[in-house]
């Protein structure tokens, strides 16, 4: 449901009727998921060393970055960002109203999830080729064929990242907040043992052709599955725990149809966003080798604060802010919002001056290791020049967050068409006026541009829903 029209502003109240809110300390539940997603991202961040020193930065890495990263966009595309963003508010409200605190419905939920990732994961297995041109294309610094080999490992992913994706919204959505933060560092740490095992085989990963049968390949590529996989089933005891029982339930609850609704604004959103991420792929690969792979660390290197300091807050703040919303609290909505912006700027602040002075001291700091050493200046230039789009980013974050507990889901995907429309043209321009080593620095200063306009225009519009916003 679209709100546009009837959500009071800040001074008033819809509703005199309140209901209990989530009891559990904000505070004691970031700080929980700050240690865990710590962890998890110094976890994530030695693999991408590990893969950067044994891989390198280059065609190799670019083909394996692409193939990872596939199964990981088509779960956002189908359910990802509706867990958190749409499916949390929805499944607090069948909490509050249900007699059954909400059991029928997230079996239902349950049920049509795993239908719907199992036939993605098989529809794009069969797509891989297709796939692997659409991302990569097929200049000579791009090799599609490999990322294809890796794909067909690697795509059945989908339904394992959807698993744990839903899994970690039911507990969310309970208050339950450390299996889902502390789930992805098993993942790493199985990853990170088999790049270990990588490294001992012998020989180099056969690249024309690329053999599925290669045991470099494979060890990578099963490693990788396994680590996905064991993300999911971690999950599983803090589920029962939490009072979570599963059966297979396959009528349907017209609250889906709800579900389904704000899931399709989702999707358009991540399609939109993948728009923007296929084009930078491909001017990417325009650019010297290293591009896509540099691309994507820089982003890492950005997510690594907002991960610990900012999407921990966030996905505490998340359950009470839906609560807030459900009770027509449209005041404490307002304070929530205004409480996240400014943890945000305070602790955001300083970082971004840090990445934008030292970005490239960083760079050659940390992938200077192995292979990757060539490259490790022309990633910290990258990080200093896009800097600035950290803050704007997480700002970006909460706002949409305050958008979708108000069951909107409208408004943040035409948020994110503006980011992209902005961003489009400049990724285009980039291959055509850039030296080929200065391509990827364009591409992430282009994407930190898209989030500064992207803040501008969600900060604007929550005015006009709620009035007077600090953000």
């Amino acid at each position: 449901m679209d709100t546009a029209n009837c959500t009071p502003r800040s001074g008033r109240r819809a509703s005199t009727t309140h209901r209990p809110r989530p009891q559990y300390s904000l505070a004691a539940a970031t700080r929980t998921m700050a240690v865990a997603t710590l962890v998890s991202r110094i976890t994530g961040f030695l693999r991408q060393l590990a893969l950067a020193a044994v891989l390198g930065l280059g065609v190799v890495n670019d083909s394996y970055t692409v193939s990872n990263t596939l199964p990981a966009m088509l779960y956002e595309i189908l359910l990802g960002g509706v867990l958190t963003s749409v499916i949390v508010p929805l499944l607090v409200r069948a909490a509050k109203e249900d007699p059954d605190r909400g059991e029928a419905y997230v079996q239902r939920l349950v049920t049509v999830a795993f239908v719907a990732l199992s036939a993605a994961s098989v529809l794009a297995v069969v797509a891989a080729p297709f796939l692997a041109v659409l991302f990569l294309g097929t200049g000579e610094d791009a090799n599609p064929q490999l990322a294809t080999v890796f794909g067909y490992l690697l795509l059945p992913l989908i339904l394992f990242y959807g698993l744990s994706g839903l899994f970690g919204a039911i507990l969310n959505a309970r208050s339950v907040f450390g299996p889902p933060a502390w789930a992805p560092v098993l993942n790493n740490v199985i990853v990170l043992v088999s790049l270990g095992v990588y490294a001992l085989v012998p020989g180099e990963i056969s690249v024309n052709p690329a053999r599925l049968s290669d045991p470099k390949l494979l060890v990578l590529g099963l490693g990788t599955t396994a680590g996905i996989v064991a993300q999911a089933l971690v999950q599983l005891p803090g589920l029962r725990r939490a009072g979570f029982h599963f059966g297979w339930r396959w009528g349907w609850d017209s609250r889906l149809t709800q579900a389904s609704g704000m899931a399709a604004w989702f999707v358009v959103y991540v399609l939109v966003g993948q728009l923007g991420f296929v084009v930078t792929t491909r001017s990417a690969a325009q650019g010297d080798p290293g591009g896509v792979v540099i691309y994507s660390l820089v982003w890492l290197l950005l997510q690594l604060p907002y991960g610990v300091l900012g999407y921990s807050l966030l996905t505490a703040i998340m359950p009470r802010m839906s609560a807030a919303a459900a009770d027509a609290d449209w005041r404490g909505v307002v304070e929530h919002l205004s409480v996240g912006s400014r943890y945000l700027i305070v602790v955001l602040v300083p970082i971004t001056v840090v990445f934008t002075l030292a970005g490239e001291p960083i760079g050659v700091a940390l992938f200077s290791l192995g292979k990757a050493g060539s490259n490790a200046e022309r990633l910290g230039a990258a990080l200093a020049v896009s800097a600035f789009g950290l803050l704007p980013y997480a700002v970006t974050m909460l706002q949409l967050r305050v958008f979708y507990s108000m069951a909107d889901a409208r408004t943040p995907t035409m948020i994110n068409a503006i980011m992209v429309a902005v961003k489009l043209p400049l990724l285009l321009a980039c291959p055509v006026f850039l030296d080929d080593a200065d391509v990827v620095l364009g591409l992430t200063a282009a994407n930190s541009l898209s989030l500064v306009v992207g803040a501008m225009v969600g900060q604007t519009w929550l005015r006009r829903r709620l009035g007077r916003v600090e953000t």
